[in-house]
Order: C-alpha cells, then sequence, then structure tokens
C-alpha cells in the first residue's frame, strides 16, 4: 500500500492504474472495487473511499452548483462538471481535454464515480500530478457548458486552475 508522510495513501498510483485497465482487465476492475469500498476514518468520519472521493470531486469541481456543503457529487454533477476541465489549456484536444484524453465518451449512473476516482488519483499520483511538478501543466476548470461556447469564447473563458497540494 502507497503510503505519504507515514499514513496509508488508498487515491493513489494503484488506484489510477486500476482505473485506466478497468476495461481490459478482470484484475483492474476488482482492485478498483477493493479500494473503492475500503471504509476509512477521515477527521472523525467513517466513509468509504468512494465517498471521499466523490466529496472531494464535489468541492473542487462543483462550487458553482447548488450543494450542500460536504454533499457528494453525483452522476448528474459529474457529467455536468466533466467537460470543464482541461489539462494545461482550453482546448478539445485528446492532449488538453481531460474527459478525451482519458476515454470517457459517457459519463452516467454506471462510471461517473470511476472518472471522479480517475480525476482525483490523477491530480494526486498520476501524469497530471507528474506534469504538474515536472512541467507546470495544471488542471483547469472552465466556464459552465463549455461545449456550447463559441470557439472566441472558449478562448476568453475564465479559467481556474486546481491541484491537491
Amino acid at each position: 500500500m502507497e503510503k505519504r508522510n507515514g499514513k496509508q495513501m488508498l487515491i493513489g498510483r494503484k488506484l489510477y492504474d486500476a482505473i485506466c485497465q478497468f476495461d481490459n482487465s478482470h484484475e483492474a476492475r476488482e482492485e478498483y472495487y477493493r479500494i473503492m469500498d475500503t471504509e476509512i476514518e477521515a477527521r472523525g468520519r467513517k466513509q468509504t473511499v468512494r465517498e471521499q472521493v466523490l466529496r472531494v470531486y464535489a468541492m473542487l469541481f462543483c462550487d458553482d452548483m447548488e450543494m450542500a456543503a460536504g454533499s457528494l457529487a453525483g452522476p448528474d454533477e459529474v457529467e455536468a462538471t466533466a467537460d470543464r476541465l482541461y489539462i494545461g489549456t482550453a482546448s478539445f484536444d485528446p492532449e488538453h481535454w481531460f474527459r478525451m484524453k482519458y476515454h470517457f465518451p459517457v459519463i452516467d449512473d454506471d462510471n461517473y464515480d470511476r472518472f471522479a476516482a480517475l480525476v482525483i488519483s490523477d491530480l494526486s499520483t498520476g501524469p497530471l500530478h507528474e506534469a504538474v511538478v515536472n512541467d507546470g501543466d495544471m488542471l483547469l476548470v472552465g466556464e459552465k457548458n463549455p461545449l456550447l461556447l463559441t470557439e472566441e469564447e472558449r478562448e476568453n473563458q475564465t479559467l481556474r486552475p486546481v491541484g491537491l497540494e
């Protein structure tokens, strides 16, 4: 098990790798579910890793949605925010649009928690984390409904960087 500062780290590289191999490997699917269903205690509250991931996702990416503080992101919230995430620059090419780069054409009840876990684990220990450290490429959050923006509006939209550290 990965450790950081002497603490067990479940939202780490093993989770990231399991998500990336989820569609190709039975073992990866088992590892993903094992990690996500693990119960942990954080700030005196028992929760699963899945709940922690969805709470962090809601806090980082759903702040402009009408959600109560500490709420978990659900399928609708994750689907509504997935297209707002860019790596480095606001673009809809596979290198810069997070959702496209990781092949999530549909986000629904079956995979919204996997997409949220991918984003959070990538920020924590995946290539996105390495890009931040080595190249300064941040995960950027764009405006609501970027698919409805014109190319000019997309280029001029307000972006904010997001990181876990």
